[in-house]
């Protein structure tokens, strides 16, 4: 607990004396003013995150963690706990849709395992933080202990703290973990107040039959534990997932260490809320990579007042649309740093502007 306190200290605001210096500049990019759009906003929020007027998008990161729930006991979705090793070994292999993104956006991935109910075969790129294995079924208690809870934050924290000293331009977030669109739902509706229905989506396909029965594991689950919104390690504790806790922590330390933080889907919005819960400031390191598939997702971010970058229907999970956000925010800190100014350019701003 006291490195969770000491990382939430530490987050100070945006810099924004780097934000204006970086408007500034956009303002004289050869380009009609704001023509550019989203990428001129984005550019003038990762300065304020970095503290530069000129950022930089260099050493990048995609962060996937796993981890598995109790509550696929109560048969929420159609794929076996197993699922969850197997994937990992997957990405390990290189073979997964995040092996694939990342070396696109040339970042490196770093894969924890949270909560894998198995104990994996030690690997080189994978990083043990297993918290438990598995959480507990929340239909019929609480997940984990607060105690576990704050060891999933703070190994969250431990890693991104040892990603920045190889060097961290911008971190994403991405998951593994079959039944955690379930504990995110629960997540969702502890933190907002909002029904199980409006909170609750198809996951990895549901029937509307199977959809009616994981909404109303979600009801028994809240009715169960009684999470309470104020106390958000408490709603971790109660309803969420080691990979969720340690995804929260991700956030908390890379904004302490102001580094701009791209989020995947649900699952990672899920993590984001109790992280904005622990530190408000933080929202403001936060992009949105895109908007899922995922019913509720949506709504999720709009509750955190958060704007996604892409809407291409994604529903994988693993950081695949926090890893093409990257790409995205790397685009806008080039436009900023490398277009010429139109005095550089030589061209009247006046003809500009016409």
């Amino acid at each position: 607990m006291k490195l969770l306190s000491k990382t939430i200290e530490s987050i100070k605001p945006l810099d924004k004396a780097a934000m204006d210096e970086a408007r500034a500049r956009q303002d004289t990019l050869i380009k009609p003013a704001g023509s550019l759009g989203r990428l001129e906003e984005i550019s003038i929020q990762i300065a304020g995150i970095q503290g530069k007027a000129k950022p930089t998008i260099e050493k990048k990161a995609m962060i996937t963690m796993a981890g598995d729930h109790g509550v696929v006991a109560e048969k929420v979705g159609n794929w076996p706990q197993e699922v969850t090793a197997q994937m990992v070994d997957n990405f390990l292999r290189g073979g997964a849709g995040i092996n694939v993104l990342a070396r696109q956006v040339g970042a490196r991935i770093v894969f924890v395992d949270m909560g894998v109910a198995s104990d994996l075969k030690p690997h080189p790129h994978l990083i043990v933080k297993k918290v438990g294995h598995g959480t507990a079924n929340i239909c019929r208690g609480p997940a984990m202990t607060e105690a576990q809870a704050e060891q999933a934050l703070e190994a969250g924290i431990d890693i991104v703290n040892s990603e920045a000293k190889k060097g961290l331009d911008i971190v994403g977030t991405g998951d593994m973990g079959i039944g955690n669109t379930t504990a995110s739902s629960a997540i969702f509706a502890a933190m907002t107040g909002l029904p199980p229905e409006k909170v609750t989506g198809r996951g990895t396909g549901l029937t509307d039959e199977q959809l009616v029965h994981k909404t109303d594991c979600i009801r028994r689950a809240l009715e169960c534990n009684k999470p309470d919104k104020s106390k958000p390690v408490e709603v971790l504790a109660k309803v969420g997932g080691f990979e969720i806790g340690g995804l929260a922590g991700v956030m908390l330390g890379a904004a302490s260490k102001r580094i701009p933080i791209v989020i995947d889907g649900f699952i990672s919005g899920a993590a984001a809320l109790i992280a904005i819960g622990l530190a408000p400031q933080i929202k403001d390191y936060i992009i949105a990579g895109h908007v899922s598939a995922e019913a509720g997702h949506a709504a999720m971010l709009k509750y955190m007042g958060l704007k996604p970058l892409l809407s291409l229907d994604l529903r994988l999970g693993e950081g695949t649309g926090a890893a093409l956000g990257i790409s995205i925010a790397e685009a806008a800190v080039r436009t900023l740093n490398e277009m010429a100014t139109f005095a550089e350019a030589g061209v009247s701003e006046e003809e500009g502007k016409e």
